[in-house]
Parts: structure tokens; sequence; C-alpha cells
């Protein structure tokens, strides 16, 4: 690819088996390495950690042994996710790459003790550790960086870390190029990057619609109170190499996980409260096929590459529906197929009203015997999704009777006379 100069990343790229670039990588590659600001707003799955990956090494000076690049993610299976990634291009340098990662659950201690010895070229890190080690503490020389890259930044918006990416953008010099990545672009990040960033490149890509992705959405009607025996009841008719269950709740994910194992499924659970140590046990069983399950709440899968996954189970409609599309896409990868089962109850109109509005196919069902049963369509609730036009307000004009004016002058006229 003649975008890289440097032979090392030509070696990765083959090691790696790209055979083109991706629509974002493309489009955003050869002006991140001039080292032009950029954001970066496309879904999961679409190339985007690459995309900032090869700019930073080849615009990185191998014997400048100091901070050079810092890469924001907000959680810690996605800055290992990314280190990964980074070490596999690193291996292919003859000039040695120092590449450290910061995320909780690390001993502090030996941290700084190894930033006293020297600082790596790339960190990675979650936000949280980096605002300790860089700014409360000032063990992070994060202000020698020349590029700073937010990923998943709608991601580290919802979990709270605004001040704290405020903090570390503050600290990094003004001159650093600014590359910002998101799924998603809201406004309290869009408002900060004007600060910031200068006449940015921006590479907004049209989210793969519903109606586009090769997976079939199926949905199976309850009552609120009877949403886990809807669940067995499905459980019980299908078969999956591996299924992503989606809570809306850590709570509800923990007890969803729960019930599923004593019912003598292979199951784990994904959510924020897990410990570094049992995430870590979770993302390997994962990966090793050891579960057939995985109870997820939205923010504890979002950015973690699962492969495989053959069926999606919403145990509700996400609150925001954009992340229906997000959930929806984590099935119906490399080509292969996917389904998508939808548990719902009468009060989720406006849900539908919004699947309508994306020309999605509703495949009603039923679970009886433990064989999944073609429904009609639900008539009750797809009338209500139904936009209408308002009904117009009768006017007085609309209310008089034809040639009503003809004889109220005649009636006048009559009167003078």
């Amino acid at each position: 690819m003649k975008e890289f100069k440097k032979d090392y990343i030509q070696r990765a790229i083959k090691a790696l088996n790209f055979e083109k670039l991706t629509e974002i990588q493309e489009n955003i590659i050869p002006e991140a390495i001039k080292g032009r600001d950029v954001i970066g707003v496309s879904e999961t799955g679409s190339g985007k950690t690459h995309a900032f990956l090869l700019p930073i090494f080849e615009r990185l000076d191998e014997s400048d042994v100091r901070v050079q690049a810092v890469i924001v993610a907000p959680t810690r299976e996605l800055a290992k996710q990314i280190e990964t990634m980074a070490r596999i291009i690193a291996e292919h340098s003859d000039q040695p790459i120092k590449i450290r990662t910061y995320s909780g659950g690390e001993d502090r201690n030996r941290e700084i003790e190894r930033l006293r010895r020297g600082a790596p070229h790339i960190v990675i890190g979650t936000p949280g550790k980096l605002y300790d080690l860089a700014i409360k503490e000032n063990h992070l020389p994060l202000h020698q960086a020349r590029t700073l890259i937010i990923d998943e930044a709608d991601m580290a918006l919802d979990a709270g870390f605004l001040s704290e990416l405020e903090a570390i953008i503050n600290t990094v010099p003004k001159t650093a190029q600014f590359m910002v990545f998101s799924a998603t672009m809201v406004k309290p990040l869009r408002d900060t990057l004007k600060k910031v960033m200068r006449h940015p490149l921006e590479v907004v890509l049209e989210t793969q619609r519903l109606k586009q992705l090769p997976i079939k959405h199926h949905f199976i009607k309850t009552n609120p109170d009877k949403v886990i025996d809807t669940l067995d009841a499905l459980l019980s008719a299908i078969n999956p190499y591996l299924a992503l269950v989606f809570a809306n709740t850590k709570e509800e994910a923990e007890t969803v996980a729960g019930h599923l194992h004593q019912n003598g499924l292979k199951v784990t659970s994904l959510h924020g409260d897990l410990s570094s140590r049992t995430r870590k046990q979770v993302l390997r069983d994962i990966n090793n096929l050891n579960v057939q399950y995985i109870v997820a709440s939205d923010m504890a899968s979002r950015g973690i590459d699962i492969k495989g996954i053959s069926h999606i189970i919403n145990l509700a409609f996400p609150r925001d529906m954009s992340f229906y599309i997000h959930r929806s896409g984590r099935t119906g990868r490399m080509g292969q197929s996917g389904k998508v089962y939808t548990i719902y109850t009468d009060r989720n109109h406006d849900a539908f009203k919004y699947l309508l509005k994306e020309n999605v196919t509703l495949h009603f069902i039923d679970v009886k015997h433990k064989e999944i049963i073609p429904k009609k369509q639900d008539e009750k609730i797809l009338n209500k999704a139904v936009e209408r036009p308002p009904k117009r307000k009768k006017t007085i004009k609309d209310t008089v009777k034809p040639g009503y004016k003809k004889k109220y002058h005649h009636k006048q006229k009559k009167g003078r006379s």
C-alpha cells in the first residue's frame, strides 16, 4: 500500500492479510499521515482501529524514546485489544517500540517505577487511569505527545468521563494532532472538540442500515412479568453457535446469567461490575468457545470484538433505539447470516415506529412445544406505531353551509329596505 513508506509497516500489512483498505481507512489514513486532525464516525467493525494505528507508526520516530502517541479507550478490554493490534505491527520493526497500557486492576507502584525508568513511545489507557497517572500524580508525561486519539468517544461520555477527557486534552500540547473516533457524534463531545481541533477532516460513514444487514428480525410478545419465561421458551427452540443476550442494566444481566446457569446452559455475563481478573477470564471463555450464551449490557460489550455471534437476543428494546442497530450489527458479519430475536410488550409501539421507518421486515413469532411458530403481524401494536397525519382543526369556514354568504347579504339588504 503506497501510503506507507516504512518497510516494517508493509511487512505488518502483509502479515495481517490486508488486501485493501476499508472505507474509513481509505478516507482517513492519507490525511492522518500528514498530521491532520480527524473525526471519524462509523460503527464497530468498520476498521477504525487500524485507521489510526497505521498512521501512528508511519509518523513515529522510533529512535526518540518518549511519549509520542496517546490512545484513550473507554474500557480495559478495548485498551487491551488496541494494544494487541499495535504489538502485531510493532513486532515487524527492526528497532524496539515501547507500547504500554494503563488501565484499572494493575499494580500501581510497579507502573510508576517503570515510568521512572523511561516512558513508552505509545501510551494506551482508560480515561480514569491516564488522568490519575498523568494529571493527579504527574508520572506519565503526556505533555510530550504529538498525537492524541480518543477511541469510542461516545461510549467514554456515556460512562461519565467528560471531565477526565477534557483534562487529558488540555495536558497534551495544543500543536498535537487530534484524532477522535466514535459510533455517534453527540453534542457535548462536538462542543469539546470545537475548542481544540484545527479544521479537522470529518469522515462520517452512513451507519449500515438494518435493511442492508444479512439478518432476520424476529419479535416475540410477552407480558412485562413474563420476560424470563419467554426467554426460556425461546432458548428451548434454538441452538445458536454463539448468542449475545442484551440486557438494559448490569443488574438484569447478572440475574439472567445466573438463571440460565441454573438451567444448565453454558453462559457468562459481561457488565461493568466485574473485576479485572473476572473480565479477563470471561473474555478467555468467550474466545475459547467455552460458553454458548453471553448476557451483556450495551456499554460492556461495545468495542469488544466477539467473533462468531450467530444470534442476538434482546430481553427488551434498548432505551435508545440507535443501540438496536449496534446490537444487530454484532451478527451477520463476514458474509454470514444472523438472527435477531426481540422480546417486546404492548408498550413498545415507539420502537416499532422506528423499525418501520428503517423499512425492516418484521417477523412475529411464538414458541410452542419447543418450536418457533410464525404468527400474523401484531396489528394492535403496528396500528399504534404507524404515523398518521394530525386531524385538521375545524375552522369557521369549514362549518358554514354552501351559499351562506350570499343568503346573509340578501337578508342584510332586505333588512335595510
